[in-house]
């Protein structure tokens, strides 16, 4: 793979000769913002051979750096072993910024190319100015992978399909006025989506283009008095003709984005800052654009009451499976046989089995052990470690149902744990439980709220480096903004009916990683004269682990929080079970 690379590289960079630039940027994402992106967009992996999810290669004559945050630098260090690429480890004090580093690469008046069709324009306006720093330009070249990529993957073709409004809770026509009444509140005539969850909640429509996301590849442009979706026509069926046409939904090929917006009519449009430079150019040629977030962004994020309750049934049939595993992986362990990845096709076939399953919602993380401190680990048949009676095993799983989407992790002591393990494992345990019980006003954001999780180990002298948590869609992308715990800002409120998710870990090169994750609903908690108050309902539904908890190191608090939890999970699992799993969980629930 590695001298495949090397010459893949070389290509790129006879491309990067006729287009007159002295370097590429390679993003990880895809007209849409993705996060997870469709094969025909994995440019970045298909050049560096890095298979991360996240990650920014880019080439210059003679130097290649890949630039990737810390849940992947043990991943990237080995991938990338032998190749031409230094790895930067992203947001370190020691770490060069691309830009920075580019200006110690090229000389004054040099080209940085981009495909604009697969850069934000908020990157690339920052991209601009970072450069021009340095005496730098960025330009817009077509896509170099058109050409060098010869069996490149095509743009998928699978079919929407319609979300019933039993599963949706508000109909299309309901969610497109509550658009244009947002975009009116910014004077705005049209807005044109493009992140695919938003399409595709506004639509109530669900898609298979995306591994694991139910989306389908689209824009979506919205004025006053009409809408129109771009999708490939063949993707279409009558069904879904028919639905589109009875909403007043217009529809165009999915190519046809660009000259749609050349000739848009309105004295104005709304456009996102993660919307592709490439549209924004387009939109900006012929009129005036308005640059906001999108409306659906934070209209999806607040769940109405059926997406609620549908969170609520979905995580009871997911607890249900999650039950039924642990009991299996108890037991299964003390053969000698079970490895990372035969466990991850076990806990498939026991969601599979629960009413409305649609199919996981991320690629499942089992790390064992060492593998356990690699952030976002994914055993091969080959690299998957073979699971004994002892230690940790870090699991991170989540599936997709009709009526709602799960994520979960639990670090789960196979056997006897070293006093390191329980430490740490009783460390994330205290800042799980303290995140889970804080109550705030209204306007406050996941940042100031972050530290709950991260404040025991901090006096450990510990820390971690991805955010606590992050939104959930309904039957949608298992990632969902605006709203995160993260240390950085991010200004986004907390409000009543988002979903979100409380993942402290610690992690420790070689030894173990622990991360403990529930999915939480907002809630409203009281109103007094200083306002309305919020606290967290945790959503999911599985037992914590006790074997590995000190419970000396917990207080009289922290317990009473956990076996109030666990006499929850087992009130509500316990319908769903037999009664030999019955009696595990009441044991597994059992106070402390």
């Amino acid at each position: 793979m590695k001298h495949i690379i090397t010459e893949r590289v070389a290509a790129l960079r006879k491309v990067m000769l006729s287009q007159h630039v002295d370097a590429f940027i390679v993003s990880s994402t895809d007209p849409h913002s993705g996060e997870y992106v469709p094969a025909h967009w994995e440019c970045r992996k298909w050049i560096s051979g890095f298979t991360g999810s996240a990650g920014t290669a880019v080439i210059t004559a003679d130097q290649c750096g890949l630039w990737t945050d810390s849940r992947y630098f043990l991943q990237a260090e080995e991938q990338l072993e032998g190749t031409e690429y230094t790895l930067f480890k992203d947001r370190l004090p020691e770490t060069p910024s691309i830009p920075q580093w580019l200006g110690s690469q090229l000389s004054p008046h040099g080209r940085i190319g981009i495909d604009g069709t697969v850069n934000t324009l908020d990157e690339t306006e920052m991209l601009k100015s970072a450069v021009a720093a340095y005496g730098l330009e960025v330009v817009s070249i077509p896509d170099p992978f058109e050409v060098l990529w010869t069996d490149r993957p095509s743009i998928p073709l699978n079919r929407p399909f319609i979300l019933p409004l039993c599963y949706a809770g508000e109909s299309c026509q309901s969610k497109l006025a509550r658009i244009r009444e947002s975009i009116h509140g910014n004077g705005a005539e049209g807005v044109l989506l493009s992140a695919l969850d938003e399409i595709a909640w506004t639509l109530n429509l669900r898609g298979d283009d995306v591994h694991c996301n139910p989306v389908f590849v689209s824009y979506l442009l919205i004025t006053a008095n009409d809408a129109t979706l771009f999708i490939h026509p063949q993707k279409l069926t009558e069904e879904t003709r028919q639905y589109l046409a009875a909403n007043n939904i217009n529809t165009q090929d999915y190519n046809q984005v660009t000259e749609a917006l050349l000739n848009y009519k309105g004295r104005n449009i709304q456009i996102s800052d993660s919307a592709n430079y490439a549209l924004y150019q387009a939109a900006s040629a012929c009129t005036t654009v308005i640059r906001k977030p999108s409306p659906a962004l934070c209209l999806k994020a607040i769940k109405n009451e059926t997406e609620i309750e549908g969170f609520r049934s979905a995580m009871k049939r997911d607890g249900a499976a999650m039950v039924k595993f642990l009991i299996w992986l108890k037991n299964a362990v003390r053969n000698g046989e079970e490895t990372e990845k035969s466990i991850d096709r076990k806990l498939f076939e026991f969601r599979a089995q629960q009413d409305l399953f649609k199919g996981i919602s991320f690629d499942t993380i089992a790390g064992y052990q060492e593998h356990g401190a690699i952030v976002h680990y994914e055993a091969t048949e080959e690299s998957a470690s073979t699971l004994k009676p002892e230690g940790l095993l870090l699991l991170d799983s989540g599936a997709q149902y009709l009526d709602g989407t799960t994520d979960i992790t639990r670090t789960i002591a196979l056997g006897p744990v070293t006093e390191e393990q329980k430490k740490d494992y009783t460390l994330v345990l205290k800042g799980f439980i303290s995140l889970s019980m804080a109550e705030f006003p209204y306007g406050t954001c996941g940042t100031q709220l972050d530290a709950f999780a991260r404040q025991f180990m901090w006096k450990a002298g510990i820390n971690y480096g991805h955010g606590t948590g992050h939104g959930v869609g309904h039957f949608l992308n298992v990632h969902e903004g605006p709203h995160q715990f993260r240390m950085n800002h991010v200004p986004a409120l907390l409000l009543p009916g988002m979903t979100i998710t409380n993942e402290p870990g610690i992690y420790k090169a070689g030894r173990h990683g622990v991360r403990t994750e529930n999915t939480m609903l907002i809630v409203q908690s009281q109103r007094t004269e200083f306002g309305d108050f919020y606290k967290f309902e945790p959503l999911t539904l599985c037992p914590i682990d006790k074997e590995a908890i000190h419970a000396e190191m917990l207080t009289d608090e922290e317990k009473g929080w956990l076996n109030k939890y666990h006499r929850q999970v087992y009130e509500l699992l316990c319908p769903m079970l037999n009664a030999e799993e019955q009696a595990w969980l009441k044991q597994a629930t059992s106070a402390i």
